[in-house]
């Protein structure tokens, strides 16, 4: 059993090379596939990981209605603490598998990879969505969250192979906003899914899940591993862009897998950069769930929100990131010169000021409370994307799983499940206004250690040129 997993996970070998006059055209219908491949399979992975937000007022027992009928099927109420620990629970593993699963995603086929985690996920949504033990539930988050953790690293995997360092920051907003599409759009899946399964509480994970089982297949198909699987050069040698690094002295050294002890100890744990941009990962992801994952249960509690006009606030969240990532992602490749922490810095002060904005608000401004909360899914995952595309920026492309891996590890450890576990329990023990002070700290927090990365990977110090667009 062992062997054939192995044999499923086993990196494509080189085939030999195609003639010259057919690997341009060859190469652009690839990246096209390719990026297409890792775009849509990750936004589904939102589908499969972010429905407990939705499902968390009928979970505690808020009335939670779609065009005037009640969600029903729910067997058991939570308290907002408890339900802040299935959130946690999930967000800790993911971080531990992320790291811990980057690591072999880095000498692992990114397609069976990708595909295999997203599939898994979907089913341990089907089954959670009848379980209302509370223990149970925690392990299926627990695993769950595991199978999450194989999403992110093989797309860096993809987006290190297939697309070369000149343009990464640019290729990488723009599949970073697979984030907000895949989480925008599980507010109407959710709704489609209530209304297809007669407004019982099962809707809100089994129309995410078919789908996702849906796209896993597709990847299968699809997906492809490194352009020397398909008889292309190296991604370098098409562009004619090599990053100009201490660590990748040849093309051979760039080709070479590693083994997982070189990967952590020579590339990853002693590196001083990767562990400022891991830090300041923990307070940014603290603040991006923090808003996204309660702002149901705030907008209704709080703001006196209708439960569809929470959903649609929390799917704008989403949507808003879209033009804000790509902006960002792309200020930083041709205003800052490959620099990730200069536009992280003003995206995070911004955060914090929409973040005042939104707490400070009465209720009764549904317009504006929209617009604050829209305002800082606009800025929020352009120091998302940034941090990972600085975990690439800082490591070889063979390592690339594993550092963004380490930064995903903080991330979601400590960040996410701050932002579940802590706010659940403040929430509770006092009120939202100890909620909202930790999400203005994370934010200043932030911007600390970002700051500590000012000048890292500016790419003016160096000669590169790109003969291919």
């Amino acid at each position: 059993m062992l062997n054939l997993i192995k044999r499923f996970y086993v990196t494509a070998p080189f085939k030999e090379r195609l003639p010259h006059d057919k690997v341009e055209a060859t190469y652009r219908h690839y990246r096209i596939q390719i990026f297409l491949v890792a775009y849509i399979g990750y936004l589904s992975y939102y589908f499969v990981r972010s429905t407990l937000a939705l499902a968390k007022p009928a979970l505690l027992g808020t009335k939670s209605t779609i065009d005037g009928q009640q969600i029903t099927g729910v067997a058991q109420h939570f308290s907002m603490q408890e339900v802040g620990f299935l959130g946690a629970a999930l967000a800790a593993a993911y971080g531990l598998s992320k790291f811990f699963m980057g690591n072999v995603s880095d000498r692992s086929n990114p397609r069976t990879f990708l595909a295999s985690g997203l599939i898994f996920s979907a089913i341990i949504n089907i089954i959670f969505a009848n379980v209302f033990t509370f223990w149970i539930m925690i392990a299926l988050m627990l695993v769950n969250g595991w199978a999450q953790g194989m999403g992110w690293p093989p797309c860096g995997r993809i987006m290190t192979h297939w697309f070369s360092d000149g343009e990464r920051g640019t290729k990488m907003s723009l599949w970073n906003t697979a984030h907000n599409l895949g989480a925008g759009l599980l507010g109407p899946i959710v709704t489609l899914g209530l209304i297809i399964f007669s407004y019982s509480y099962v809707g809100i994970y089994y129309a995410p899940a078919i789908i996702s089982v849906i796209i896993g297949i597709g990847v299968l198909v699809f997906g492809k591993d490194t352009p020397q699987s398909v008889g292309l050069p190296p991604i370098e040698e098409y562009k004619n862009d090599y990053p100009s690094k201490e660590i990748e002295h040849d093309l051979h050294d760039r080709e070479k897998e590693m083994t997982a002890r070189q990967i952590f100890f020579k590339y990853v744990l002693n590196n001083k950069y990767v562990w400022y941009i891991a830090i300041a990962n923990v307070f940014v992801y603290l603040v991006r769930y923090g808003v996204l994952n309660w702002a149901p249960t705030y907008l209704q509690e709080v703001k006196h929100f209708s439960p569809n006009n929470a959903r649609w606030a929390f799917a704008i969240f989403e949507f808003a990131a879209i033009p804000g990532t790509i902006l960002v992602g792309w200020m930083s490749d041709k205003i800052f010169a490959g620099r990730r922490a200069p536009m992280g810095i003003f995206c995070m002060i911004g955060v914090f000021i929409f973040i005042l904005l939104y707490w400070l608000d009465p209720a009764g401004h549904e317009l504006l409370d929209v617009f604050y909360l829209g305002a800082i899914g606009f800025l929020i995952y352009g120091p998302v994307m940034l941090i990972g595309v600085s975990a690439l920026d800082l490591v070889p492309k063979k390592a690339a799983g594993t550092s963004a891996g380490f930064t995903g590890l903080f991330g979601y450890f400590l960040g996410t499940m701050g932002a579940e576990a802590a706010m659940g329990i403040v929430v509770q023990h006092t009120d939202w206004n100890g909620g909202f002070i930790i999400l203005g700290a994370a934010s200043l927090l932030s911007i600390l250690f970002l700051a500590l990365t000012w000048n890292i990977h500016d790419r003016t110090k160096y000669d590169t040129t790109h003969d291919h667009e």
